[in-house]
């Protein structure tokens, strides 16, 4: 029979074999299990993991197909600019109490239930805005189209033409002697 001590050594033995055959085989100490391939695509995710949970509630966990980025923009509020795939953004503020969730102005308190349905539906309505507008690259900026008159063009009131205005005449200034 083998003494407590004797045991005691071959378990230790064992164990440090085993963890030295774990370290040697991941050389960055990082498993599997810690590896989240959703938090590559936003970095900020990987330093606030609650917030992953926060659009995750607010957008489902397919949240990636909706965002573009995601920017940390203040740290006191700690606030983040959540920038959709359309070109709209919100905010998401954290404070002791609560996240808050500020869209178009409007600010839902994500501790309530009901408001953060709210802010979901605000959400889900600027991702129906669409894309972003560009103006057409073969109308120049800064021109009317084609058909448009300014307000040049349009005629005065009376139907009378106003002259322009006359620059003033240029005056030499006199240099007292």
């Amino acid at each position: 029979m083998a003494s407590k001590q004797e045991l005691i050594d071959k378990i230790q033995t064992i164990a440090k074999r085993v963890y030295a055959s774990k370290v040697k085989d991941n050389t960055l100490g990082v498993t599997p299990d810690d590896v989240d391939f959703d938090t590559e695509t936003f970095p900020v995710l990987t330093k606030f993991p609650i917030l992953k949970k926060v659009i995750t509630d607010l957008l489902t966990d397919q949240f990636e197909m909706f965002i573009s980025d995601i920017q940390w923009v203040a740290p006191r509020p700690t606030t983040f600019k959540i920038v959709l795939a359309n070109g709209q953004f919100f905010y998401c503020i954290y404070t002791e109490r609560s996240w808050i969730t500020q869209i178009e102005g409007k600010k839902y308190y994500l501790l309530n239930i009901n408001e953060e349905e709210q802010a979901a539906d605000s959400i889900a309505r600027i991702l129906r805005y669409g894309g972003k507008t560009e103006p057409d690259k073969d109308e120049p900026i800064g021109e009317v189209p084609m058909g448009g008159e300014t307000p040049a063009d349009e005629p005065t009131p009376t139907g009378e033409e106003i002259p322009p205005a006359e620059e003033p005449a240029e005056v030499e200034p006199t240099v007292p002697a």
